[in-house]
């Protein structure tokens, strides 16, 4: 099977913490890629690096063959961290004020997207008054709204109850269904277990390929 992302003998310090000590991986075309660990392991540090939100210190890092490049340009959706929603607005219009950007997605597409995570279109509920689980929904469907090849989920599961991680569990193995790559991480091994074919682990920066 091809190999969609190469992380080779990647080295990224912060003072006196080595966030990656020599990481090497291959993360293979449509399959779902789970990285567990601590927090402070350093898998958000990878995360970003994949990203290109930040610049190895030694080694590389390779996107379907070629060199990162910033995350727009890559054909990646991402949840780091929880995104930047304006809090005034609803979860369409924040979604529709992303799609301004490049004008390339339809009003209905939007739509389509919001209710595939489970939430309402036309709802017009402001953000800041939505729960820790709608924020985490819309933060997928701002990932995955532009139909992305590679999707990188940093604990996409927080906050949900459990009929929403069942939906959202549904929702990531369909996309990756349809072949779309996924690296995720998670502290509960209940989603790795469910959906990733293959697992490694990160602890002070060092990855082990455990399953």
């Amino acid at each position: 099977m091809a190999t969609y992302v190469e992380v080779s003998n990647a080295v990224k310090s912060f003072r006196e913490t080595t966030a990656l000590n020599d990481v090497s991986v291959k993360f293979e075309t449509g399959r779902i890629h789970g990285v567990i660990g601590r927090n402070g392991s350093g898998k958000t540090v990878l995360f970003k690096c994949i990203c290109g939100f930040m610049i190895l210190d030694a080694g590389s890092i390779l996107i379907n063959g070629q060199p990162v490049k910033p995350a727009v340009s890559q054909d990646i959706g991402i949840i780091i961290e929880e995104p930047g929603f304006i809090g005034s607005l609803s979860g369409y219009k924040n979604l529709k004020l992303l799609a301004s950007i490049r004008r390339e997605i339809s009003d209905e597409v939007i739509r389509n997207t919001l209710i595939r995570v489970g939430l309402d279109p036309s709802s017009k509920k402001h953000v800041r008054k939505y729960s820790l689980g709608m924020r985490h929904r819309l933060g997928i469907a701002q990932a995955i709204m532009e139909k992305p090849k590679l999707l990188i989920l940093d604990e996409p599961m927080n906050g949900l109850d459990k009929q929403g991680v069942v939906e959202i569990r549904e929702v990531l193995k369909e996309l990756n269904r349809e072949g779309i790559t996924i690296i995720m991480s998670s502290h509960y091994t209940e989603d790795i277990d469910a959906l990733c074919d293959t697992v490694c682990e990160m602890d002070r920066g060092v990855l082990t390929l455990i399953k």
